[in-house]
């Protein structure tokens, strides 16, 4: 009798298919008039004020790019040596200040999550601070450090080095924010588990960490790559603006403006508005990829 009733009290077991079909219910968006919706004036005030501050200015941004001869106009103006000079500088820099970051920001997460060392919260708020600097105080600390005065004997202003180190200051966070959380989360168990059975380190970090690690290990890296092709205030001291060699692209838009050639400048932002929306959508959908993955 009593058997009967705590078996009739424990509900069934979920299959996996169930499982699955409940979570992807749980996620379907709420239509319009259904309690926890925005209804049709939150999403009317939300598309509004998308456009007047992202849509609007691109719309117009990107009719200057074409105003002065059209496609023909704009591909000149994109082609012309000293724009492709810069815009190579700046997807070169930025692919290095990328991988660079994947690989000290993981580290610098792994120590701050794993590790307990004297000054560990004073360094953890310090990882922030890149964000609340303005970045041309960052190129003058920089420059102060690393140009012609430098106390540490160190000279490397107006080279492709300086503006390497420039832009990981500035795009630190972006790695060690995006892995830190995910190492807090990480089932310390699973490695213990691992270990008990003879792994090694590097076979629990290469086989069961990693590939945890891996989807934010890319977000991260691809923020900070989309954020370092569209950077001009930590590079504009420490960098010295040298056609084909420093001179990255924010830098070559403002020549153009202060050139009054406004179409030429246009038509290369547009080019790196394009290039920063093909790395976010691209990390968007391995993000959307490893959430299908993980159900």
């Amino acid at each position: 009798m009593g058997s009967s009733d705590s078996s009739a009290s424990t509900p069934p077991a979920r299959s996996p298919q169930q499982a699955r079909k409940s979570a992807e219910v749980e996620r379907t968006p709420k239509k319009l008039g259904e309690v926890g919706s925005g209804g049709r004036f939150g999403l009317g005030v939300s598309m509004l004020w998308l456009s007047i501050i992202v849509l609007l200015p691109l719309a117009a941004l990107t009719t200057d790019a074409f105003s002065s001869g059209g496609i023909k106009g704009f591909w000149d103006a994109v082609t012309e040596p000293n724009a492709l000079a810069a815009l190579r500088v700046t997807l070169w820099v930025s692919l290095i200040v990328a991988v660079v970051n994947a690989v000290f920001g993981c580290l610098i997460a792994w120590v701050l999550v794993r590790d307990d060392f004297p000054g560990k919260k004073f360094v953890n708020a310090l990882i922030d601070l890149p964000f609340a600097l303005p970045t041309i105080v960052a190129s003058l600390v920089l420059l102060a450090l690393y140009g012609p005065d430098s106390p540490v004997g160190i000279t490397i202003n107006g080279t492709q080095p300086a503006l390497v180190i420039a832009l990981t200051f500035v795009t630190l966070p972006f790695v060690v924010r995006a892995v830190q959380p995910v190492l807090l989360e990480l089932d310390r168990e699973v490695e213990e588990a691992a270990a008990s059975l003879g792994a090694n380190n590097y076979t629990i970090f290469r086989q069961i960490i990693f590939p945890v690690l891996l989807p934010p290990l890319l977000s991260g890296a691809g923020l900070a790559f989309a954020r370092a092709i569209g950077e001009y205030g930590s590079v504009v001291l420490i960098g010295g603006s040298i056609p084909g060699q420093t001179q990255v692209a924010s830098q070559y838009i403002q020549e153009q403006i202060e050139s009054d050639v406004p179409s030429a400048a246009a038509a290369v932002s547009v080019t790196l508005l394009a290039i920063t929306f093909l790395v976010l959508l691209v990390l968007r959908i391995i993000g959307q990829r490893n959430e299908k993955k993980g159900l």
